[in-house]
């Protein structure tokens, strides 16, 4: 084959687009891979060790999983564990700190006693912590700035012997790197390039950047709103607009030994605060994210204005959408209140107000807001069906090429969103996968994946267990 002609070509070199890389280097006997990357290394926008929240998302102490929901994430963090620990450097891919998720008041802890008996059995590592134990694990979270324990009733349910926080930009570096020592495989990584434009000849993708044009047989992009704009040049995905929300974060001095989310409001489409140990800043804490709303693609980007503009296809159904959400009492009050998160001065005050909620003697002067931090997640409107779609995303026509959007949770479901989409491909290429060694390897004893296993949202619940969640949430919410 020429240079620029692929079996499989990738767009995009964040954690997502390099773990397929990885994978299909890895465990198919598919030979000629290229991945097309418009920054000069991988992982420089939302894989960007500053742009995430660095979290192994296990499905445990996440509240607004359904416990299927959760059983899926706990699949896909140990695919992307037994990775990690299997690398030599694996002590600056993946790190082990205490967490918990934190219920405060009468309603949340009853709620995470009840969600403790279901979830319980399935995670052997979780525990439920009263105020003694909290303080035990996190000193802060009991302590009022006077010294004295706080009154409230609190409750966590958390563990502390796990693996619980990623960088995934050297994560995405590392799947490079051991790709590229894959024996008998012709893999380019070509940095820089931008892609223009993809058409469809022959059945064949035409891939075409600056002054290049690549060819390739299969094809599958990881580029994050970008996606879908390319998704829809090629006249897919057309019945979606996207909604770029971006997180903003804030840094005290260390008063976390490790991390502590919070109850999620089920009415809200955002992640709940939390605080984080930041795996590249010692001595500090980050918290966060907010939630705001910006007209762009990449954070602190503003040259993907005219991209978004492209996707966002806004019309009276996008309009019926927001409306929609702006209507509710939570997210109107929780989207003005974000807008003012953005504003000096006032977004500290606003901001400590929350985030005593986990530790309640910080001060005013303890809050720095994390400059340059934070990413942007394309989150999609479903302009049929008139929603906000808040799990993952993906456009499969069935012709051989793939567009991945919003993965959920983040960067944990890298390894197994590329399961799914190498098994996608080699059965477009007529490949084999060598499912012994992707057993031993990442799987252990979990069942392999197939294409019919992909959601693409947050499942129904079914089952007794999954109704007990159910109605405990909405009781909650009331």
């Amino acid at each position: 084959m020429g240079s620029h002609q692929y079996d499989l070509l990738i767009i995009g070199a964040g954690v997502s687009g390099t773990a397929l890389l990885y994978e299909t280097a890895k465990y198919t006997d598919i030979k000629h891979i290229g991945v097309i990357e418009k920054y000069a290394a991988p992982a420089r926008v939302n894989s960007l060790s500053s742009n995430n929240s660095q979290t192994l998302h296990c499905g445990d102490i996440e509240t607004n999983y359904t416990l299927e929901k959760a059983l899926k994430v706990q699949r896909a963090a140990r695919m992307l564990a037994n990775y990690c620990l299997s690398q030599p450097d694996k002590d600056h891919l993946i790190y082990a700190y205490p967490k918990m998720v934190l219920g405060v008041g009468e309603s949340e802890c009853q709620l995470l006693r009840e969600r403790f008996e279901v979830f319980g059995p399935h995670y052997p590592n979780l525990k439920l912590l009263e105020k003694k134990a909290i303080a035990r694990i996190e000193p802060a979270v009991v302590t009022l700035a006077n010294g004295r324990i706080r009154e409230q009733e609190i409750v966590a349910l958390g563990s502390t012997d796990e693996y619980t926080a990623v960088n995934f930009e050297a994560l995405s570096r590392s799947f490079v790197r051991q790709a590229l020592a894959v024996e008998g495989k012709d893999i380019d990584i070509h940095y820089n390039e931008t892609v223009h434009h993809i058409k469809i000849e022959d059945e064949r993708f035409l891939v075409e950047t600056g002054g290049t044009c690549y060819q390739t047989r299969a094809l599958v992009v990881c580029a994050g709103g970008h996606s879908l704009k390319l998704a829809q040049d090629l006249g897919y995905g057309l019945h979606y607009s996207c909604l770029p929300v971006a997180g903003s974060y804030y840094f005290t001095p260390q008063n976390l030994n490790g991390k502590v989310y919070t109850v999620q409001n089920d009415k809200l489409p955002f992640a709940a605060i939390h605080g984080d140990p930041d795996v590249l800043v010692p001595g500090k804490t980050r918290f966060g994210p907010t939630a705001l709303i910006l007209p762009i693609l990449e954070r602190y980007n503003y040259r993907t204005l005219p991209d978004f503009l492209r996707v966002f296809r806004f019309d009276r159904r996008v309009a019926k959408v927001l409306w929609d959400l702006f209507r509710v009492a939570d997210i109107r009050n929780y989207m003005l209140k974000n807008i003012l998160f953005e504003v000096p001065v006032i977004r500290k005050f606003l901001f400590l107000r929350d985030v005593r909620k986990i530790v309640p003697s910080l001060r005013w002067r303890d809050l720095t807001f994390a400059r340059k931090v934070g990413g942007i997640r394309p989150q999609l409107i479903d302009k049929i069906k008139g929603v906000l779609l808040m799990g993952e995303a993906k456009i499969n026509p069935g012709n051989g090429v793939i567009f991945n959007m919003t993965p959920s949770p983040g960067g944990t479901s890298c390894m197994e969103n590329a399961e799914i989409d190498m098994r996608i491909v080699a059965k477009h290429l007529g490949a084999s996968i060598n499912e012994d060694a992707l057993k031993s390897d990442l799987l252990g004893e979990d069942k392999e994946h197939g294409e019919e296993d992909f959601t693409g949202r947050l499942l129904d619940d079914s089952g007794s267990e999954e109704g007990l969640f159910r109605r405990l949430s909405r009781r909650f919410r009331k």
